[in-house]
């Protein structure tokens, strides 16, 4: 088999970084929730990424947050 002249050099190892080791995902001890308005809806959403259903009203929003961070504390 004929070499490729063409080819690029493969840098030696001590030239390549080693890899990051990976990092913890961060978990909040805390639920801290609050709702968000899109558009004509309102959502009850949690700084851990829970998100619940749109509702028209924010009351009943209120109470799925409330009842989020309560589950969690059960």
């Amino acid at each position: 088999m004929e070499p490729h002249i063409d080819a690029t050099g493969v840098p030696p190892l001590d030239s390549v970084p080693p890899p990051r080791p990976r990092s913890q995902p961060h978990t909040p001890t805390a639920h801290t929730t609050s709702t968000a308005d899109r558009g004509s809806f309102c959502l009850a959403v949690c700084s851990c990424g829970w998100k619940g259903p749109a509702r028209r009203s924010r009351d009943l929003a209120r109470k799925d947050a409330a009842g989020h961070e309560a589950a969690d504390t059960a």
